[in-house]
């Protein structure tokens, strides 16, 4: 009596073509079903499922990997110091937004920090051998080397948020600017009017655009744009501290501020509360991100939500796209694709 068990009728391991003929499909049908592939109907999918158990088939994926020239692995880059990532939940939010859209596929997430010079020069060798299919970048500012190396190496990658208006690599961000429009026409509707602007770091085109959001709000409502209201900061605590210790020295009669994060609005908290200003009764406050520091903070904070684990999944499935494209990258500059997330506005007791 013949037996199929681990071995095809060659007598090795069974085969693609076996697992196809034995579901009564085609070989690319089987393919679609072991990839996870949503093209394929119930029915279908049973059948093969069937199949490979009758026959005991096992996916050679290193095999099927190195014929397409593939390794089978993304990197998540972050140009970040380590103590940043783990510090702002807008990183931790990506990475499982990311995490969540790799789990059906058979593709490895490799986790690299690229904060220092040696980082990025040890980054840099690692690519150059092509060691993995597509890099995913976050974080990235105005002058980082790493868009132009991926570039140069024929990498395909996409960018959480485009370093200019002029970006040429896919990217998936949200609305920075209408959220930030957003969050100073709610300040405005609760009658402040001298409200300030703490920055996120400028040479990130993100922040940038969250400036142009709030200048814009305040000059459509009928207010002068006070520059002097306008403060550099850098994403962090420390920043947000820094920053609104000096537009309280500058401007004692601030209302309100709209902050271009909420770890920066918690540093923003910490300086007005040191300063005897009671939050919202003198000064309201704003974040951006709604992230778990917004819900826990007391009082509560106001903040533009951004669907950042949205966008990592969408950075994964624009990626997923790039690296089944085989044509060479400079040929595929007029089909880029950067997609914008709608923000939204949590009011909370902060505002």
């Amino acid at each position: 009596m013949a037996t199929h068990g681990a071995r095809g009728r060659s007598g090795g391991r069974p085969t693609l073509e076996e697992v196809a003929a034995r579901a009564g499909v085609g070989r690319g049908t089987v393919s679609r079903v072991i990839n996870g592939s949503p093209r394929v109907s119930d029915a279908t999918r049973a059948a093969v499922e069937a199949a490979v158990a009758e026959l005991g088939y096992v996916p050679n994926t290193a095999a099927r990997a190195l014929a397409a020239n593939r390794t089978d692995a993304i990197a998540l880059v972050v140009p970040e110091p380590e103590t940043r990532f783990f510090a702002e939940p807008y990183f931790s939010d990506m990475l499982k937004g990311v995490g969540a859209a790799l789990s059906d596929t058979e593709m490895q997430l490799l986790l690299i920090f690229a904060g220092s010079d040696r980082e990025r020069a040890r980054l840099a060798q690692y690519l150059a051998a092509h060691r993995v299919d597509g890099v995913l970048l976050v974080s990235v500012h105005a002058d980082d080397p790493l868009p132009d190396l991926l570039a140069q190496l024929e990498i395909p990658a996409v960018i959480s948020g485009p370093r200019s208006s002029a970006e040429t690599l896919p990217s998936v961000d949200s609305d920075n600017y209408g959220g930030a429009r957003q969050a100073v026409e709610h300040l405005l509707s609760r009658g402040r009017s001298r409200i300030a602007h703490i920055t996120g770091r400028l040479d990130v085109y993100g922040a940038q655009r969250r400036v142009d959001g709030y200048r814009e709000a305040m000059r459509d409502a009928g207010h002068a744009v006070d520059e002097g209201m306008i403060e550099a900061g850098d994403f962090t605590e420390e920043g947000g501290h820094r920053a609104m210790t000096a537009l309280l020295e500058r401007h004692p009669d601030v209302d309100a501020v709209f902050a271009a994060s909420d770890v920066t609005a918690s540093g923003a908290r910490r300086a007005l509360r040191e300063a005897g200003r009671r939050i919202p009764e003198d000064v309201a406050l704003v974040g951006y991100d709604d992230s778990a520091i917004a819900r826990h903070m007391e009082p509560p904070l106001t903040s533009v939500r951004q669907p950042i684990e949205e966008m990592g999944r969408r950075m994964i499935d624009l990626l997923l796209t790039e690296v089944a494209d085989r044509r060479p990258l400079a040929s595929r500059g007029l089909e880029r694709r950067q997609m914008v997330l709608a923000t939204e506005l949590v009011s909370r007791s902060s505002s």
